[in-house]
């Protein structure tokens, strides 16, 4: 399923930014100031606002800043999403024996870069996916969690079949971990392991630069 940050594809849904709504410090009653609990520990509002500026920051710096900020409209739910979704596969990948070294995600990265036609042109083409510069060897280690979880529970993910085997995995994993989301942002499902209307789940960014397999 991330190629939808399961495609992990994230295509983040259009808006400007000044459409997004502001975050404040207050979280749910039960929960103040988090945005989100997974597996009893918290994501703050704090900490997703930071995640949100630094995407921002870098769009602004583009000669395509406008674009970039009219295409990633919902940018505060997507990164929630993708926040929690991480916690999910690093636990899942973790349970399964699945562990991702600095050198593959540089080979991987390294292999991306070529296929996107340098590094300056694959920071460009994740920045309109949401995803910072500086996040993007975080982006790379998920990418390669994800496609070695795949493996080793035997889901084809170029498969209907393999990518539902691979979803069930990760609901399993989902359930197991009592995520309780501010109702602000929506709610997390657990069965399709996206938080509520995030349009796009899983993880591969930038498709054209894929390494593959």
């Amino acid at each position: 399923m991330f190629r939808r940050r399961t495609a992990l594809s994230v295509s983040l849904a259009a808006g400007l930014l000044a459409a997004v709504p502001l975050l404040t410090a207050c979280g749910s009653d039960a929960h103040p100031g988090a945005a989100a609990i997974v597996d009893g520990k918290r994501i703050t509002v704090a900490q997703l606002q930071a995640k949100v500026k630094d995407v921002r920051e870098a769009q602004g710096r583009s000669a395509q800043g406008a674009q970039l900020v009219a295409s990633t409209g919902r940018l505060s739910l997507a990164t929630l999403n993708g926040m929690i979704f991480d916690r999910v596969l690093e636990r899942g990948a973790r349970q399964a024996g699945v562990t991702v070294h600095r050198d593959g995600v540089q080979k991987w990265r390294s292999a991306a870069e070529e296929r996107a036609g340098g590094g300056a042109r694959l920071k460009a083409m994740w920045l309109q996916q949401g995803i910072a510069p500086d996040e993007i060897d975080a982006t790379v280690r998920n990418q390669l969690l994800l496609d070695g979880l795949a493996k080793k529970i035997g889901a084809d993910r170029g498969s209907p079949q393999g990518q539902q085997k691979l979803a069930d995995a990760l609901a399993t994993t989902s359930r197991a971990m009592g995520i309780d989301v501010n109702p602000r942002f929506g709610k997390w499902n657990d069965k399709q392991v996206i938080l509520g209307q995030a349009k796009d789940p899983w993880i591969t960014k930038a498709p054209a630069a894929r390494q593959q397999a």
